[in-house]
């Protein structure tokens, strides 16, 4: 299983982040260490002081494709769900200052929280999806995939280009302006149109 993350995917976000629109998917990975589930606590790292939530829709592949042709890349995931990809910005930024990797910036321990996952047959459109997060009480991110820049059929084919997608990855899809830094004791609820799919603490 491996995580893939869509980067620059929503126009908005590319704007607050005062970054170029890419003509095609930013893809980068996170190891399967990243993982944070069933609404366990994020701890805070001594590495950084700098920490970001960014809330994203995720897809579950569920068959192996590689090659994958858009109009066919929607047999190839049946589950969706909310993941928060954590971000070090203070780390990030030292890195595209030089322009080296951002791997650790992304990919520490517990950097990809994620929901259950549920059928996609559950919501009516796709690409009409909203989805939100609240810090502390106060919503700080609203979007909805029809924002996407790439949708997600376009995703799962253009990395399937270059990568095989194998059952289980899951693939980050980009979020919405609104990012902003956590801090030890706040509280991050994520929504998938009404249902809330994330609750968890910062310690």
């Amino acid at each position: 299983m491996k995580i893939l993350a869509i980067g620059r995917n929503y126009a908005d976000h590319i704007k607050e982040l005062k970054n170029e629109q890419p003509e095609a998917p930013v893809i980068f990975l996170k190891p399967d260490t990243a993982l944070l589930r069933n609404n366990s606590s994020f701890y805070y790292p001594d590495f950084s002081n700098n920490i970001h939530f960014e809330v994203e829709l995720i897809i579950k592949i569920s068959k192996e494709g590689k090659n994958i042709e858009e109009k066919f890349a929607h047999k190839y995931f049946q589950e969706i769900g909310l993941g928060i990809d954590f971000t070090a910005r203070d780390i990030q930024d030292k890195a595209k200052a030089a322009g080296l990797p951002w791997t650790l910036a992304k990919g520490f321990n517990g950097s990809a929280p994620i929901s259950e996952f549920v059928q996609k047959t559950n919501f009516k459109d796709l690409n009409n999806l909203s989805f939100s997060l609240i810090q502390n009480g106060e919503l700080k991110q609203s979007g909805n995939s029809g924002q996407m820049i790439h949708n997600f059929d376009a995703i799962i084919s253009y990395i399937s280009k270059f990568i095989t997608l194998k059952q289980g990855d899951i693939i980050f899809t980009g979020t919405p302006a609104g990012v902003g830094p956590v801090k030890i004791g706040d509280r991050l609820e994520g929504f998938i149109e009404n249902e809330k799919f994330i609750d968890f603490e910062v310690k």
